[in-house]
This record gives C-alpha cells, structure tokens and sequence, in this order.
C-alpha cells in the first residue's frame, strides 16, 4: 500500500473528529470564508484551468471541453453554491426520532457525519468545491481524486480553499486533493479500509463500473445517465418540443440529459417532425426504428446500441410505442434509473408512469434536467445515486450522515 496514500488517509481521519464536533457556526464561517476565497483568487485558478483546457483541446469532446472549462461566471456559481450549503438547516446531531419503553428507557436517534469520504471523479472542477462543502457541513473529512485532465484546475481549488481553513483556524485537512493520477493510486484508495467510510464514483460508465467492482470500502454507485422522455398519444405538442429541446440541448455532456425519446404511435406522425425540426436545427443526429423513419426519413436507423447509450453528445434515440404498457416496459429494460420524464394530459397515465418507472426522479411534464441538488434545493450535490440503498437521487447532506442511538436510563437492567 502506498505510503503516502496511507498518511493522506490518517490526516482526514483526524481531520473527519474536528469537523465532525464543530459547531454550525464554525462550519458556515469556514464555507463562507472559502466562497470568499475562490472569487478572490478567480485569476488564479482560471491560470491553471486553462493549463487543463490547453492540454485537452482536440482531444475530447466539445461536451466534455464544456465541462472541463471554467469562466468568471462559473467561478462565481462555485461560490454561491458554498455559501448556499452554509444557509443550509446543519443535519447533524438532529433528532430523527424518539423513542420511550415501557421500563423507562429513552431512546433517541440523532443524525452523525459518515466519517471520510472519499470521492473520483472526471473532468469536472467544480465537484472539487461542491464535494467540500456538502462534506464539511455534514460534519465529514473529503479525499479527492480527479482526473488528470482537470488536475490543475482540481490542485488550484484545493489550495485556495485550504488557505482559506487555515487562516480561519479550521481543520485544512478536511479537504484533501490526491496530485496522483494513476490508476494504480485509484485502485489503492478503493481498498483503504479503515479510513475511508464511503467511496463515491462521479463519471462515466466505466469508472463507475471499475469502482463498483474493485473497491473494497462501501461504494454508492451514481451518475450514468441513458434519459427518456415519453410523450405519450395525448400530449401538449409545443411543451414536448420546449421540454425535449431542454432536455437534451441545454448541456449534452451531463448525465441528467435526455438521451432517448418514446413516443406513442398515436401521436407520432405530427409529433415526430415538429420534435426532429427543432433538434437538427440544433444540431441533434436523430435516430429512430423503422416506423420513426417511416415518418421522418432523414433520421438515422437506430439499434439495440442505441436504445442503450448514454451519448453525451448530440445524438438522440426514438422508439416507437403503442400503448402505455410498452412505453413503461422499453423505458424500465433500458433505464440507468436516473431520471425518466412523460408528457401527457392524462393524470392516470402520469400517475401510472410515476408509479411503475423504476429511477430516481420521475417528471410528469418537466425536463429531466432538473435532477441537480441545486435544482432540488440542496444548495449542491455530491453525486446523483441510481441504487436504492442509503441514499437515491441527487445526494445533499443527510445522504453524507449516519444515526445513532442515544439511549438514556435511571438505573434500568435487563431481566
């Protein structure tokens, strides 16, 4: 095991029994002296993410430039999302339950910090600051790993908001950024037992995969994101156009974007080319099964392939359905349990859809882009979870806490 690693993983150890008895007061001062920080030293950090920029330009995606890229104005939302989190109600210590036995005893169940969490994620530097600050006002300690593509820009965020702990004589080590790239460095934070609590993977399909297969410290498995919209025989035709063009043009490169479309066969033939009208103009490859095409011939045949791709990219699928029943049956065998979204006019065919769509967030009428812990108000997220265990959906800070109970007595034993 890598030493450095280790002592990485001791200093947030200790680090996780400061921030987690602080007091509330002391945590927002720390969050908001580190938004202060970050504009303040925004030329900083906008030098070193053009280093990361530099390096990636022709390389990757324009979706994935996107993410990658920082302005003044995206600095300035990184911030506000700090001081959001510190307006935030403080999770810990709060009474969830109590509980009183007939011998007299009092059970309550409070809210607790995990502990250590550690984080890997791609080529997005805000989750550098969005992960601090939910993981500091949950009262945890944060290990990042980035990737290397970001890594002056993920170093840039660190540092500043470290200075800013350190002068406001708050535990730095609560945010800790592993310089180490490596996949070697990866696997060995997947398997450092007793000193990280939790493991959150925040990226593609693969690295989500390898961290779900290869950790050994408990995973939540987040963000893969193959979206539906359904607009079903009785829908409102300019909304889906509005919603569907949101949906999946707004940001192509994050995983709460639209990535196939199903549409009733009932409505298709005047639907279909007011929809595809609007994405070609934007630049959205259509592609659709035979009847799609049937409809509007310049869409691209579509495969099994397809029905199953998160692009990440301006490509969209179309399946076509005749009833309710199939819609529900494609989206559920080909869903990443994110989000899935329908347009109708029917409340029992909503209804049913929110009922029997099996992901974390279920629209009736609104773009799946809102599954964002800003959008729910959260003030962030650390991960947007697509499993039913501990925490589902977009995770803010009671996703990061336990509970334990506090039993209080006069004297009572068991008989």
């Amino acid at each position: 095991m890598n030493e450095q690693l280790i002592e990485t993983g001791k200093r947030a150890k200790a680090a996780a029994g400061t921030v987690g008895n602080l007091s509330t007061e002391d945590k927002n001062r720390g969050l908001r002296a580190a938004a202060a920080a970050l504009v303040n030293k925004a030329q900083f950090i906008l030098d070193e993410n053009a280093k990361d920029v530099l390096a990636a330009r022709n390389k990757v995606s324009k979706a994935m430039l996107d993410r990658l890229s920082l302005d003044e104005k995206r600095i300035e939302s990184i911030a506000e999302g700090l001081r959001q989190v510190a307006d935030l109600e403080d999770p810990i210590d709060s009474l969830m339950e109590t509980i009183t036995r007939p011998n007299g005893l009092v059970i309550e169940k409070r809210r607790v910090p995990l502990g250590v969490i550690a984080i890997i994620y791609e080529s997005r530097p805000n989750v550098t600051a969005d992960s601090f600050a939910l993981c500091f006002k949950s009262g945890n300690a944060v290990i990042l790993r980035g990737g290397s593509d970001a890594i002056h820009s993920n170093v840039a965020i660190a540092k500043v908001i470290r200075e800013a702990l350190r002068i406001a004589g708050l535990p730095e080590d609560a945010l800790q950024v592993l310089e180490d790239t490596t996949h070697e460095t990866a696997n060995e934070l997947m398997k450092l037992n007793g000193y990280v609590d939790l493991l959150i993977p925040r990226g593609g399909a693969g690295l989500i995969k390898a961290v779900v297969k290869n950790s050994t410290v408990p995973t939540i498995e987040t963000g893969v994101g193959n979206c539906h919209i359904y607009v079903d025989e009785p829908a409102d035709i300019d909304m889906a156009v509005k919603i569907i063009d949101n949906a999946k043009t707004q940001r192509m490169g994050v995983c709460n974007a639209a990535e196939s479309l199903v549409i009733h066969s009932g409505i298709i033939e005047k639907a279909l080319p007011e929809i595809f009208k609007d994405l070609h103009e934007k630049g959205i490859t259509v592609r659709g099964d035979e009847r799609a095409k049937s409809i509007v011939d310049e869409c691209e045949a579509a495969t099994e392939e397809d029905f199953a791709t998160e692009y990440l990219g301006p490509y969209i699928s179309v399946k076509t359905v005749d009833s309710l029943d199939e819609a529900i049956a494609h989206i559920n065998r080909f869903t990443t349990h994110h989000s899935e979204a329908i347009i109708t006019k029917d409340d029992n065919n909503s209804k049913r859809f929110l009922r029997e769509i099996d992901a974390a967030a279920v629209y009736v009428n609104a773009s799946t882009r809102f599954t964002d812990g800003f959008e729910f108000g959260f003030g962030a997220e650390i991960g947007i979870s697509t499993q039913k265990f501990h925490a589902r959906g977009p995770m803010g800070l009671e996703a990061l806490t336990s509970y334990k109970y506090e039993i209080k007595g006069t004297g009572q034993v068991r008989g």
